[in-house]
């Protein structure tokens, strides 16, 4: 299917900050599952925009503002032609063996909860597909979705003894119940198209493992699916910090605030 995406993002500083630095995660690139028809990204004011790649491959483009700073006004737009293809992620840029997923970091730590649930829930498979999936199924069932419940910075097995938390979050209980199984798996940000459901709040988070014979799957377990052709992959890391879609900082006695203005749709019907 084709969908059109606008996001905008507007930063408003409480008192002129003297710069600004942020790291922006919001291009998408080709694989087999999409194929990228135009995108753009710019920002109202002055300021350098920079493309380069990180060493996962993701796309980022580094943005400075010098100040003062009252406000930057991000601008993505674009199209992109996704496919169903079961959740096989295939074509895509890969810099690091699958064992390099093994890899815990602090938001995605196991601790010795999410190791229990992880072998009570999908210890009793030998398929690693299996286990998987009993994990993607399961997460749903200990997780309440709750937008309120945590932040960037809550770990996995914060969010998991609290039991809710948002896509973030269940994510993170994913990889790292499946790491805790031997299973290699990883982050991924990006949008996800919602029929009936333009306006959005946020982009979306989900999981993929590596699987012998598969490769790389994906798999949602804040909705209990693997990726369909409403799935925009924008970048994968270990967690949430290596593919956030923005990271940043400012310099200056100031508090920051923002709003998101997020529009997700198939070209179709933005076309009606």
């Amino acid at each position: 299917m084709r969908i059109r995406i606008t996001h905008e993002t507007v930063y408003h500083y409480s008192e002129p900050a003297r710069s600004a630095i942020q790291l922006l995660r919001l291009t998408p690139r080709g694989s087999d599952c999409q194929t990228v028809l135009s995108w753009n990204i710019d920002m109202d004011g002055d300021g350098r925009l920079m493309r380069r790649e990180d060493w996962y491959g993701n796309i980022v483009h580094s943005l400075s503002v010098s100040g003062p700073v009252s406000q930057i006004t991000l601008h993505v737009a674009g199209e992109i032609e996704t496919t169903d293809t079961a959740g096989i992620v295939r074509g895509a840029v890969e810099r690091f063996p699958e064992i390099f997923y093994l890899r815990d970091t602090p938001l995605t730590r196991a601790d010795a909860a999410i190791r229990e649930f992880a072998e009570l829930t999908a210890g009793r498979f030998t398929d690693p597909l299996d286990q998987a999936h009993a994990l993607l199924n399961a997460i749903p069932e200990r997780l309440r979705f709750d937008t309120q419940a945590t932040n960037a910075t809550t770990t996995g097995a914060d969010a998991f003894a609290a039991g809710h938390g948002v896509c973030q979050d269940f994510t993170h209980v994913f990889v790292s119940a499946a790491r805790s199984l031997k299973i290699p798996a990883r982050y991924v940000s990006g949008y996800l198209h919602k029929p009936g459901e333009v306006e959005q709040e946020a982009g979306h988070a989900w999981a993929e493992a590596w699987l012998p014979d598969l490769g790389w799957v994906s798999f949602d377990p804040a909705n209990a699916v693997s990726a369909t052709e409403h799935y925009v992959r924008l970048a994968i890391g270990l967690d949430y910090l290596d593919a956030a879609p923005v990271r940043g900082s400012y310099y200056g006695i100031t508090r920051e605030a923002l709003d998101v203005r997020l529009r997700i749709e198939s070209a179709r019907q933005s076309q009606a």
